[in-house]
């Protein structure tokens, strides 16, 4: 983590999880515990959330975040949001490529690229995600995959905009498994990410990039994993449902 270069961000995602009273005692217990930080702190949350993430965040240093948007601004698309929709009603970011969205959901490179053409249009922050399965790792194809994700995520993202998008580095064997990548394997990753975008644009371009560990970060781990140099924080699963681990995870990146 280098704070001189880039932001440091830590994400709470929350999947499937937490009413919105439920949200709004998650919420309140997270504030004071991390009213302090010297990183940026999220919480995306499920679509029924978000009225009440955003009223209890007002006046804190707080951001509130989707766990996806539609491509399209409107249509027949039952069930989906537009990224318009997230920005008419306040929210800052959104999580595009989750592989849990990738896995079950049908989503693929491309329409990756195209939810992420629509966040920037609405000027929403995105969270993307990129990351290889078991099988990838094992087959030693790890680089080449992640490196053509975010070549294929990023296609038409101009060297200003990119300035709005944080990747999140997600090895998908690692994520509710407890399983984690060592703090050297996910800074391996990370550093092809940061070189995948410095051949696309630039070194200050790759150089100004949050690229953050995805896998099974906890109050633990999460120091080991923020002191690797390309590692800019996390997006955190279910240690974000709890107030003390977040917080513990959110100090390991205000250091």
């Amino acid at each position: 983590m280098n704070k001189n270069l880039r932001k440091a961000v830590i994400a709470g995602n929350w999947k499937m999880n937490k009413t919105p009273a439920e949200a709004k005692e998650l919420i309140e217990g997270i504030k004071p515990l991390v009213k302090d930080a010297d990183c940026d702190v999220v919480v995306c949350v499920p679509y029924v959330d978000l009225s009440v993430a955003l009223e209890a965040t007002k006046g804190t240093n707080i951001g509130v975040g989707a766990e996806n948007c539609h491509w399209e601004k409107s249509g027949a698309f039952t069930g989906e949001i537009s990224a318009d929709m997230l920005t008419s009603m306040g929210v800052q970011y959104v999580i595009i490529g989750h592989s849990e969205r990738r896995t079950y959901f049908g989503e693929t490179d491309v329409t990756v690229n195209k939810r992420v053409r629509a966040a920037l249009d609405s000027g929403l922050n995105v969270i993307l995600c990129v990351g290889e399965y078991l099988e990838q790792r094992e087959q030693g194809i790890t680089a080449e995959l992640v490196s053509m994700q975010t070549k294929i995520a990023l296609g038409g993202v101009s060297k200003e905009e990119l300035k709005k998008i944080i990747i999140a580095y997600e090895p998908v064997w690692a994520i509710g498994t407890g399983k984690t990548a060592t703090a050297e394997q996910a800074n391996e990753v990370c550093a092809v990410i940061r070189e995948t975008v410095k051949d696309l644009y630039d070194a200050a371009a790759a150089e100004g990039l949050t690229i953050q560990y995805g896998g099974s970060m906890n109050a633990k781990n999460a120091k080991e994993l923020l002191d690797q140099p390309d590692v800019d924080g996390g997006l955190i699963g279910g240690a974000s449902l709890k107030p003390a681990d977040f917080a513990e995870i959110v100090k390991a990146a205000s250091r």
